[in-house]
């Protein structure tokens, strides 16, 4: 399945918004990583050029943690999906709560296209605050408590049988 059709084929009118171009088989998805927003530059973007941007901060974060790889492709290939919470890039230093709303329903039924994840980590406050408002619009709470990230380390998290992990921002 390709990401990007698949949500313009389910939301219709996606052409402001940058969505992930990638052919995937959605069951062999385990965990989500979801970013805050994507970059000026869709080349820039984890599924944009093989040096990009993005990708030049998380390939040695999973090298830090043990876990070789060199492109994308290969995160992808250990059921590992990396996405943006919002789907436009900033306009203004700090991400605005309109475009946060705006890309909602694209991030919530892009996360449902993926039947069996067990894990979404939360990267960064946007992603943080993202999730929460799909939350909300669920089961009118918030999934992760609005605390600071370093007091959830030892917290854990479960959002519809998934474990949810705040954690900090992997790009830039």
């Amino acid at each position: 399945m390709n990401i990007k059709s698949e949500l313009q084929q389910l939301c219709g009118d996606t052409q402001n918004l940058r969505l992930n171009d990638v052919n995937i088989e959605p069951e062999t998805i385990q965990a989500i990583m979801i970013n805050e927003v994507v970059p000026s530059c869709p080349e820039d973007d984890f599924y944009g050029k093989p040096d990009s941007a993005y990708m030049s901060t998380t390939i040695p974060m999973f090298r830090k943690a043990g876990i070789e790889v060199g492109l994308v492709q290969d995160i992808l290939n250990r059921g590992i999906y990396i996405t943006n919470a919002v789907k436009t890039p900033k306009s203004e230093y700090a991400v605005s709560k309109e475009s946060i709303e705006n890309s909602l329903p694209y991030l919530g039924k892009e996360l449902a296209l993926f039947p069996n994840v067990k894990v979404i980590m939360l990267m960064g406050d946007v992603a943080k605050k993202a999730f929460n408002m799909i939350s909300k619009k669920t089961t009118k709470k918030n999934a992760v408590p609005s605390i600071s990230t370093y007091k959830l380390r030892n917290t854990e998290i479960i959002y519809k049988g998934i474990r949810i992990i705040p954690s900090y921002i992997m790009t830039g």
